[in-house]
Formats: structure tokens, C-alpha cells, sequence
């Protein structure tokens, strides 16, 4: 499998997950189908196109329709399925992780690819991966993941790390990008599972008891 082929399966797959991750969420604000739609495609879309914006390159959905097609059989997809995937919010974790994890890994090697180091692609891995649903967060009114307690940029930078020692130790572009991936999917199940979260930031009280 040459690196495109392979590029062009983690992208569909990663769309079809993001897209559903942003339907499902529309379907629980009561969007129409139309809204659903756009939400779903903002968030498979949203986080490449700002990378592709960076790094000064065409925008990868406009060279290919099938960014497109693949959300509209997303949308159908909860239609049809809706009783099983709206009600579980295990479902709305599954998808956004594989949406994350492969976006993440996107990020990287596109970067990488037009010439740019390590670090650069670890931070447009990050951007790649969650910026779709930072759009998504705030299209339906909802604090973003990325700034709420929930490990989801850090995610990002330790599967960029394990990207970065498998290149360093010779594997090809698969074994690393399937290593990035499932870092970051195993580091988010994990926090899940044992509650795990990065200090939250808090106003410190104060005193307002006036002294006589």
C-alpha cells in the first residue's frame, strides 16, 4: 500500500467518524437534516482546512467530492441508525476519538510532507484533529472539548511523540501513523476510565468581609 492509498483510507474513515460525532450531537439540539449536515461537515472538514490555510496549500476538500459524499451517508447513517447511535454518549466518545486520532495523524504527515519539522507537525496534528470540533462545539452551543477538562489536545501531542521515536526508529508511514492513532485513542479511553484530566484553572476566591 503506497503512502496515498493509505492517506486517502484514514481520511475517509476519519471523516465518516467526525461527521457522525457532529450529527449525532445536532440530533440532540433538534437540528434539521440540513443543519445536521452542516454541522457534520464542519466538523470533518473544519480542522484541515485551517491546516491547509497554514501550511498555504489548496484546500483538501475542494480537490475531491468525496469529503462530501462521505458526510451525506454519515447524515444517513444516524438517520437510520439513530435509535442506537443518538442515545449513547459511549457513541459520541468512539467516534469523536477515531475522528481525533486519525485527523491527528493526517495533520502530521501532511506537514511533514510539505517540508516542514517535527514540532510544526505536531501542532498542526493537534489543530487538524480537534479544530473541527472546537466548530462543532460552538456551532451547537456548547463549550469546547478542547478547553474543558477532557484529554483531548494532550492526546494529540503524545501520539505526535510516538509518530516522531517510530519515524526515529525506522518504521514506515504506516507504523507510525497507526502508532499515533492509537495513542491517542488508548491515552483518551484511559482517561475516561480512570477519570483522568489535565488541573483546571480557577479564580481565586476572595474575601469580601469588610473590616470595622
Amino acid at each position: 500500500m503506497d503512502s496515498t492509498t493509505f492517506l486517502f483510507i484514514i481520511e475517509m474513515i476519519g471523516t465518516a467518524a467526525a461527521a457522525i460525532s457532529g450529527i449525532r450531537l445536532a440530533a440532540n439540539k433538534s437540528f434539521d437534516w440540513f443543519g445536521a449536515y452542516t454541522v457534520g461537515l464542519v466538523t470533518a472538514i473544519g480542522g484541515g482546512t485551517l491546516r491547509d490555510v497554514l501550511l498555504d496549500i489548496p484546500l483538501f476538500w475542494m480537490q475531491s467530492a468525496w469529503y462530501l459524499a462521505v458526510t451525506a451517508m454519515s447524515l444517513a447513517t444516524v438517520i437510520v441508525f439513530r435509535r442506537w447511535l443518538v442515545r449513547s454518549d459511549r457513541i459520541l466518545f468512539i467516534f469523536d476519538s477515531i475522528g481525533l486520532a486519525l485527523f491527528c495523524v493526517i495533520g502530521i504527515q501532511k506537514t511533514i510532507a510539505a517540508g516542514y519539522p517535527m514540532w510544526g507537525a505536531a501542532v498542526m496534528g493537534v489543530i487538524t484533529g480537534a479544530f473541527g470540533g472546537v466548530l462543532r462545539d460552538i456551532l451547537i452551543n456548547e463549550a469546547p472539548l478542547i478547553f474543558s477538562k477532557d484529554i483531548y489536545a494532550t492526546a494529540c501531542l503524545a501520539g505526535a511523540l510516538v509518530y516522531w521515536l517510530v519515524m526515529l526508529a525506522g518504521g514506515g508511514y504506516v507504523s507510525q501513523g497507526l502508532s499515533c492513532a492509537a495513542t491517542v485513542i488508548l491515552l483518551r479511553v484511559i482517561a475516561l476510565r480512570y477519570n483522568l484530566a489535565l488541573p483546571s484553572l480557577s479564580a481565586i476566591p476572595t474575601n469580601n468581609t469588610n473590616k470595622q
